[in-house]
């Protein structure tokens, strides 16, 4: 059996522009809006990953920490993932991976969405877009009815993101030897998952990606 897989990136491939921190604006601003006198201390948090004082982990935690909270209650938030989701899909999506995404199912690959962004809103998004399979980063404790601004296991990112994809074929008993795999991302941190991939798609790169595609020989495609 040869099994036919095709992994897309979430940001900036499939959509236009990051979702991570308009979820926690939309979430914020429908559950807690007084939180939004935290909105100006963002930028110094991601100034301080920058220059390398915190981990990418660590600037995820934060600012869910200071929009949603340490803690928060699944059953509220769920309505507002929803539409959130719904706002993804209305003004986020390049109409040019809606048609890829298409295309691909069309000739049998089982869709894959591999993204650093969390499993707690991507779901649903994964879901309006027709994915068969959601690899994610993880809140501690999924079970639990309330999420907390911890991550469980690794943020699914680089290098930690193909070892999370080689998991999860490990898990679904999927032989990378009897499997073809075609890999869709924007941004050069993907590089490992590219690699991996039969098929390597540098889609709308930046220009790190630009330039490593050429070296590579990976398929260049623009969606905007």
């Amino acid at each position: 059996m040869t099994y036919r897989l095709a992994i897309y990136d979430m940001d900036r491939t499939v959509t236009f522009s990051g979702t991570y921190t308009g979820f926690l604006i939309h979430v914020a601003s429908h559950m807690a809006p007084w939180r939004l006198i935290f909105l100006p201390l963002i930028p110094f948090v991601m100034l301080a990953y920058v220059v390398k004082l915190i981990s990418r982990q660590t600037l995820k935690e934060t600012n869910q920490w200071l929009m949603i909270g340490g803690r928060a209650d699944r059953a509220k938030l769920q309505p507002h993932i929803e539409s959130y989701a719904d706002k993804v899909m209305a003004k986020n999506v390049r109409a040019g991976a809606l048609e890829q995404i298409a295309k691909d199912r069309a000739a049998g690959y089982r869709l894959v969405l591999a993204t650093a962004s969390y499993r707690l809103y991507v779901e649903a998004i994964a879901r309006r877009l027709g994915f068969d399979t959601v690899i994610a980063t993880d809140h501690v404790g999924q079970d639990l009815p309330y999420v907390r601004a911890k991550i469980s296991g690794e943020n699914c990112y680089d290098t930690g993101k193909l070892r999370m994809i080689k998991a999860w074929m490990a898990a679904e008993a999927i032989d990378r030897s009897q499997a073809h795999i075609r890999a869709y991302s924007d941004h050069v941190s993907d590089a490992p998952m590219l690699e991996f991939a039969d098929e390597a798609f540098a889609s709308n790169p930046h220009p790190p990606l630009a330039r490593l595609a050429a070296e590579r020989g990976w398929t260049r495609v623009d969606w905007s």
